[in-house]
């Protein structure tokens, strides 16, 4: 069951007759008919609705056409033609994520990259691949096996989410605590603006002079621009890597676990950590073999053999000695493949608990994770609602997943009202309501109580910059000052907005 959302009255239709929209889409499929090959333009609606929402399936709109290009020269027409008839663009890569930001318009194109599949070199002695950004995460990878070399960010949806998408995000995976997130491990991209224009930022030095534009468009969530292209930066593969996995009778004491390990000056290539619901979920989905306990800790070392070896069994002491009922250290690379493989299919475990889960991102300082699991425990018995937990704990990244039947009324509203108190928890904890997934349409709300009215403006001063006519994704991400007022108003009695915030449109 989808929620439905307000209708998005675009300025160039504002006011326009049923005739007068009708010729316009006509006159809009006819031009971009002429620029794009056969087949690459969808306008009847067995063929839109795939594309009505992404991983966040709860809010759904059909688009007015979806654009599928090859090439960049492609892209740009695209871009010129919506640029010069005032229609809204969304683009769109693989539609893994998670909080509604390639949630299409009805009255704007829907801009498919996905056909931009390609790895278009790979530059072994500079440790570079170039690639479009319809190209799986996992496939860069894969690619560069055969040299020793990988690609470190490994999002949970690696198999399928593209590298495109990874920047718009800024993604970061299991093993971002030691290698980074996107941001860290891109060198440069390509990106076409709302009017066509082809421009290349970062390049392959560490630094290069001006604003950092390459850092900027990542995380921007395809307000400022559409990539075409992205310079990725390749590791040698780690030559010796163990997992430690520890038991805890309560989830807090796992929390300060956490905690203590990066307090001890040790760096983990991977330090993950889930509660009992997800523990339970995931030993039902796969053959894991996770300990039954309140929480579990992951931990990866990785380095020379004799490094690991030295830092394992420090890490294993820290944990015995934060209260864990028990450690175990993986002994082959086949088990700790299968020990990751449990953390990584958490989320489709989860998915058979409950008929739908709402699935939040949030990040605190690590010292607070305890503080911050016994209050989304409080919430969950308030909102009547379960929640279960799973973090990338290393960097303070939590992933609640709240469990809701939309089927029930009033549930899924519920659910997001706890989400949004998760996600205010975290601000107030000293985070920030999103790690990875973006805000989107989801958070947006949030953005309020995280950002200062001056503050905001500067983030809408920095798209008109990029984007003055607004047309690129427009009512995500950035609410409007208005709308926090609102917001601010609603909130003292516990109302909330119906979402996405479009005014503008």
């Amino acid at each position: 069951m989808s929620c439905p959302l307000p209708e998005i009255r675009v300025t160039s239709t504002v006011g326009k007759t049923e005739e007068e929209l009708s010729r316009r889409r006509a006159e809009l499929a006819a031009r971009l008919g002429k620029q794009l090959p056969a087949g690459t333009l969808l306008t009847h609606e067995d063929e839109l609705r795939p594309f009505e929402c992404d991983a966040l399936s709860a809010y759904r709109r059909q688009p007015l056409m979806v654009a599928m290009p090859r090439t960049v020269a492609e892209v740009q027409a695209v871009l010129r033609t919506c640029h010069d008839m005032a229609v809204p663009v969304v683009a769109r890569g693989a539609g893994t994520g998670l909080s509604g930001g390639a949630l299409p318009l009805e009255q704007g194109v829907l801009l498919n990259l996905s056909r931009m599949d390609q790895v278009l070199e790979v530059d072994v002695p500079n440790r570079l691949a170039r690639v479009q950004p319809g190209v799986r995460n996992l496939h860069i990878s894969e690619r560069v096996a055969q040299h020793g070399l990988y690609y470190a960010p490994d999002p949970s949806s690696q198999i399928a989410c593209s590298i495109g998408g990874n920047v718009a995000e800024n993604a970061g995976g299991v093993h971002c605590l030691k290698y980074g997130l996107t941001v860290h491990n891109v060198a440069s991209v390509e990106v076409v603006t709302i009017d066509g224009q082809h421009v290349r930022l970062g390049g392959p030095a560490l630094d290069a002079p001006g604003y950092d534009l390459l850092a900027l468009i990542h995380g921007s969530e395809g307000l400022l621009a559409v990539i075409v292209e992205v310079t990725v930066r390749l590791l040698p593969k780690p030559v010796y890597a163990q997992v430690a996995v520890a038991a805890f009778a309560r989830v807090d004491a796992a929390g300060d676990a956490v905690a203590s390990i990066i307090a001890s000056g040790v760096l983990p290539a991977g330090l993950e950590m889930m509660d009992r619901g997800c523990i339970e979920a995931v030993n039902g989905f796969l053959d894991v073999g996770y300990p039954d306990c309140a929480g579990l800790v992951l931990c990866e070392l990785d380095g020379t053999q004799a490094e690991v070896s030295s830092q394992i069994e420090a890490v294993s002491g820290i944990l015995r000695d934060a209260g864990a009922v028990e450690v175990t250290v993986s002994r082959s690379e086949e088990e700790r493949l299968r020990l990751w493989s449990g953390r990584k299919a958490a989320f489709p475990a989860v998915g058979r608990l409950a008929p739908d889960y709402y699935c939040m991102d949030g990040t605190i300082p690590r010292r607070h994770l305890a503080r911050v699991l016994n209050e989304i425990k409080a919430l969950s018995e308030h909102y009547r609602l379960s929640v279960v937990n799973v973090f990338h704990a290393g960097d303070g990244n939590m992933h609640p997943l709240i469990l809701y039947d939309a089927n029930r009324e009033g549930e899924l509203q519920r659910a997001e009202k706890l989400g949004g108190e998760i996600l205010e928890a975290c601000v107030a904890a000293g985070g920030t309501i999103t790690g990875e997934h973006g805000v989107g349409i989801e958070k947006i709300d949030q953005m309020c109580v995280q950002f200062s009215p001056t503050e905001l403006q500067q983030f809408h001063d920095l798209k008109a910059a990029f984007d003055p006519s607004g047309l690129l994704n427009p009512g995500k991400a950035v609410p409007t000052l208005a709308r926090c007022a609102e917001f601010g108003a609603m909130h003292v009695h516990g109302g909330r907005l119906p979402f996405p915030d479009l005014e503008r449109f």
